[in-house]
Order: structure tokens, then sequence, then C-alpha cells
């Protein structure tokens, strides 16, 4: 079979655990049979970021900007517990996301796989809800603290013209904890343009969510910005196509979500986007069914899966157990970014393998096999067999050659 030629490589950012494992068999399984792949390869793996003093994902940052798509795998964020897991470590590194978020200054589309044979768990959601999680500050880049005594924290900004600005932030009488955050102005404002042009692209409703009755300054400036946007900029474009952008409290924005029939894109704060991106996975059936996009603004995007490296089924096959691990998101992840680098490059022929490996993914689930974390979400009645993950990618394989 002669293999499809790629002009420009992406940058490929590897992982860990037994996501890295699916990785490189999803590889070898379904793109290098049909693809002359042509990759820059960044190995954002725990022990490599640590041995280069996660510059190496700098690096693989800057690189997604220079040649306009990436593709992420799953990667360790290390809390304590990771510490103690893997000693050789010399700190606890941030989450490579959260740095990739920061350089690039994208949004984060995370948008379910939808299958016939899977209805959400909410009965009246008829369509896939899009969360638009802004990629930039808040507690992702926080620095934080603990105390031990009684005492006061206060909030300094020192501006270079050399003004000062000092809030009390509070009085404790003991032992405290302690974040201050921050977002840009600019950060906040790509997100929104990001959010508007997206949702006209979609031909769909903009929501956006936050809680400036608590937060009347912080999330107040995200409200006004979006605003300022939607009126000077996309108003007029939204209204001849019939869709429509509103903002309300994120509480209220709950309950409007499970009342929802679905089919539109709800942007919220990073936190908040984080969170319930996973929430809406879960509703929609499983976390490794969920696809996440970063759009930058200068239109860099890199594909990724929303769910983490499985550890749990890692240690299984370390014993030489076989796994049942869902590897449907990081599928989409590579078709996603072929498909982009097809775009770009004026490649059809890639872009229609990017679809056709979606297809013959999509239609190996439409058959009843599919791995055993969607046996259970199935409707009554629908035949399906639990297969292992390589087992899995084989019946893709097949249906793809």
């Amino acid at each position: 079979m002669k293999k499809i030629k790629m002009t420009t490589p992406l940058v490929e950012m590897d992982g860990d655990e037994m996501t890295r494992v699916l990785w490189g068999m999803i590889k070898d399984k379904l793109i290098l049979p049909f693809v002359d792949l042509k990759t820059e390869y960044y190995d954002l793996g725990l022990l490599s970021r640590n041995a280069t003093g996660d510059q190496i994902t700098v690096d693989a940052a800057n690189a997604a900007r220079r040649l306009g798509v990436a593709v992420k795998c799953a990667t360790i964020t290390p809390n304590k517990q990771r510490m103690e897991e893997y000693p050789e470590l010399t700190e606890m590194w941030k989450s490579p996301n959260g740095t990739i978020r920061a350089i690039l200054d994208g949004t984060a589309f995370r948008a379910p796989i939808v299958l016939p044979a899977i209805r959400p768990v909410v009965k009246n959601w008829e369509k896939p809800i899009t969360i638009a999680r802004h990629a930039y500050g808040d507690m992702y880049k926080a620095v934080d603290m603990t105390t031990e005594e009684p005492g006061t924290a206060t909030l300094t900004f020192r501006g270079r013209s050399g003004t000062e600005k000092t809030l009390d932030v509070q009085t404790v009488d003991g032992p405290a904890v302690w974040q201050g955050q921050h977002n840009k102005e600019t950060s906040i404002r790509a997100f929104a343009r990001s959010c508007f042009q997206y949702a006209i692209a979609q031909k769909q409703d903009l929501w956006f969510s936050a809680k400036d009755t608590i937060a009347k300054t912080y999330d107040g400036e995200f409200k006004r910005i979006f605003e300022e946007e939607y009126e000077t900029s996309y108003r007029a474009e939204f209204e001849k196509l019939g869709i429509t952008y509103f903002y309300t409290l994120i509480d209220d924005a709950v309950a409007r979500v499970i009342r929802s029939k679905g089919g539109f894109i709800w942007a919220l704060k990073n936190y908040d986007g984080d969170v319930m991106s996973d929430m809406v996975a879960a509703a929609f059936g499983s976390l490794a069914m969920m696809t996440s996009v970063l759009v930058s603004p200068d239109g860099t995007m890199e594909f990724e899966a929303s769910h983490g490296t499985v550890t749990r089924h890692y240690y299984r096959y370390l014993k030489g157990e076989k796994t049942s691990t869902n590897p449907m998101a990081t599928i989409f992840a590579w078709s996603g970014a072929l498909k982009r680098r097809g775009e770009l490059d004026g490649l059809p022929e890639l872009v229609k393998f990017g679809q056709d490996l979606e297809a013959a993914s999509l239609q190996t689930l439409a058959d009843g096999v599919m791995t055993k974390d969607l046996l259970p979400l199935v409707e009554p009645g629908f035949q399906a067999r639990g297969a292992d993950s390589e087992e899995f990618l084989n019946a893709i394989a097949a249906r793809l050659a």
C-alpha cells in the first residue's frame, strides 16, 4: 500500500504510563502502515521533564507555535504521592498542560464522542455539549503557602511607574493556608474572541458563566470583557446566524445545562472548565470518550485526550496482564492533528485519512466491539463484547485497511 506523504511535520508530545503504551500501539497499528509520518518528537514523560528541568515542555510548546499543529499524550502532574513514587524527582513539576496553555495562550475546546448505542445519563441531552475552557492563569499559575501563627496577609501590586496598591487579604488567629492567583486582560480577551469565533464556525449558541456576585472584580472583569467583545465585534454575525450569547452565574448555568437538550458551547474559566468537562464527559458516557483541542489566537492547535494516564491499568500492564483501556480520545487526538496538518498543507488525502480513522473507530464501536469501560453504558438490547486494548485497536485497523 502506498503511504500518504506529509510535507510538514507536526509536533509529537509523548507522555506517561498506560497512555504512553497506547500511544505507541496507535502509531504502529493505525497510522504508520498508512502514513509516511513526519513528527518533531518531544518526550514529555515525567522523568524526561525532570531530567531537563522541565525545559522540554517549554521547547515542545514553542515547537507547536512554530509548526502550527501538535498532538499530545496524557502526562503525569506530580503531587506528594507521586514524589514518593518517583524518588528521583528533584521537584514537584507543574502541569505540562498548564505550561503549554500559558505559552500558547489558547482556549481548550472539549467535546464528547457521541455513540447511538450509549445514551447520556441526562436523558434530555440530544446533542454534544462543548466545554470551552480558558487555558491560562487562575490557580494553574497561582502561588500558595501555609503559615503557622496568627497574623495578617496582604496583597501588594508594584507598578513599573512606582505606584503601589495594597489590600488586606485576611487576619487570622492561627495556622492558615494562602493562595494568590491572577489573570491577564490580554488572555481573557483572547479567550473571549476564540469562543465567539468558534461559536460562529460551529453555528452554535455560546454560554459564559462565572461568579461575579462573589468575585466582583476578578470574575467581573471576565464578564465585562466578554460583553464588550460581543457588542463591538460579534453581535451582528450572531444575529445573522440566529445564534445567541448570554451570561449567567455558574450555579444557574449548571441547572440550565442539566435541563437543556445540549448542542451549545459552554465557556468557563480555567478551573471551572477543568471540572465541568469531566462532568460532561462522564454524563455522556466516559472521560475516555472526551476530545480536547487547544486553539491559540494565532491559529496553533494542539490535540489531546481529556483524561489522565490511567495509572491503575498501567500497573496491571507491568505485571503482564491484558488491560481494556479505552484509546478513543487518544485516537481522535491523532486524527484531529493529521486533519489539521492536511488542511494547512493542502493535503486532502491526509485530511481524508483522519476522517477515515475516526469513521473506522466509530464503526468498530457500532459493530459492538469495545473496551470494557463502555459495556455497562450501552442501551439495553445492543449486542456488544468487551475487548482488551490490543484487540480493539486490531479491530479498528482491520476496518481502516
